[in-house]
């Protein structure tokens, strides 16, 4: 069994087009690749909706046509992770109309639930004997499910691990859906390893984080494979970015070890296609680098320079926070930043404990 997995789609900036349902115009020859294959899994990230329902938050609210399940459909979509910080963005009708577009386009859904528990149900693919169970997580960033409220299916780094473990006694393979990760860090915090690493350990085979919407790098650990970002798939007209302007999908084979084959797209316009040429060796290559600073320790320094170009916006918002010139979006914005792993990644790091930066010293 051939399984693609690619990383964050939301037409919010060119709905009007995926209204129209030209899905080759929108998707190039991508479909190419999907053809070879027997599942294709893709983050949904934005509600699929026409509901004028936006939640209050901080950061844009995400959605557009529900048509887009439609034009997925088209060019061989089969399944869809909705375990994100942008599924909620249209509150409960956005959910629900999204969910109502995908099943209609014959898409299967994961990642999303009543409540906490309910969210906790695993996507099982299965052919010809081979189960893989897919498991779709999110950081603690809007969106996700409480004890008692409806939302995605968030990490938790006991229940995750514990989760997988379980995958793992009844599935062949688990592959993990991990949207998380610092925006714009093409390098994952030291947190993050811990906890990929963690995953594989109890079972998954692999592990792809989303979200950050830029190329990252690979490991492959004790066995499994880790994917500390795809960047985005299909995420045009959003962001004149770089990092944006690229994306990694990639394709597991039951037949052939479940190793991964990585194949980048580029964005053209509001469509995306198959990176080739220079463009592909361009992707790769920075891609192979960053792989080599994961291995020889480099990517630390990477992650501390990240760090630090935030400091001023994180420092001044802690001491701007709770205090009598706090402003409500003031408050609102570190409560936000303390509860997400990828933000609380940040500050731990800026905000070092006075035992590690002393040490033994008097």
């Amino acid at each position: 069994m051939k399984i693609a997995v690619c990383g964050d789609i939301s037409p919010s900036k060119c709905s009007e087009l995926f209204e129209k349902t030209d899905a080759e115009k929108l998707f190039g020859d991508v479909p190419a690749i999907f053809s070879e294959c027997d599942r294709v899994l893709v983050n949904i990230e934005c509600a699929l909706t026409y509901a004028d329902t936006p939640i209050n938050k901080r950061g844009p609210n995400l959605k557009a046509t529900p048509k887009t399940a439609e034009v997925l459909s088209k060019v061989g979509v089969t399944d869809a992770g909705i375990s994100n910080n942008h599924i909620f963005d249209y509150g409960v009708k956005g959910v629900e109309d999204t969910m109502a577009a995908l099943r209609s386009a014959g898409i299967n859904y994961t990642g999303f639930g009543k409540d906490y528990n309910d969210s906790r149900k695993n996507l099982i693919i299965e052919k010809d004997g081979v189960k893989i169970a897919v498991i779709a997580v999110c950081e603690h960033e809007y969106s996700f499910a409480l004890e008692s409220r409806m939302g995605a299916r968030p990490f938790d780094v006991f229940d995750t691990p514990l989760d997988v473990r379980r995958a793992k006694e009844e599935c062949d393979y688990v592959i993990v859906t991990y949207h998380g990760g610092k925006e714009q860090s093409i390098y994952p915090s030291p947190r993050l390893v811990k906890a990929c690493r963690a995953m594989i350990e109890c079972g998954a085979d692999a592990v792809l984080c989303q979200h950050s919407h830029c190329i990252g790098c690979y490991e492959e650990y004790k066995g499994g494979h880790i994917l500390y970002g795809q960047g985005n798939f299909h995420f045009t007209a959003y962001s004149t970015h770089p990092h944006w302007q690229s994306g990694l999908g990639v394709i597991f084979d039951t037949d052939a070890g479940f190793k991964p084959n990585f194949f980048p797209v580029k964005v053209n316009g509001a469509a995306i296609e198959l990176a080739k040429g220079d463009d592909y060796d361009s992707i790769m290559q920075a891609f192979s680098e960053q792989n080599e600073n994961l291995r020889n320790g480099k990517w630390i320094d990477y992650w501390n320079d990240f760090c630090i170009s935030t400091k001023e916006r994180y420092l001044g918002n802690i001491s701007r926070a709770f205090s009598d010139k706090a402003e409500e979006h003031d408050n609102e914005l570190f409560c936000g930043r303390m509860h997400c792993e990828a933000h609380k990644d940040v500050i731990d790091w800026l905000c070092k404990h006075y035992w590690e930066v002393r040490g033994f010293e008097n």
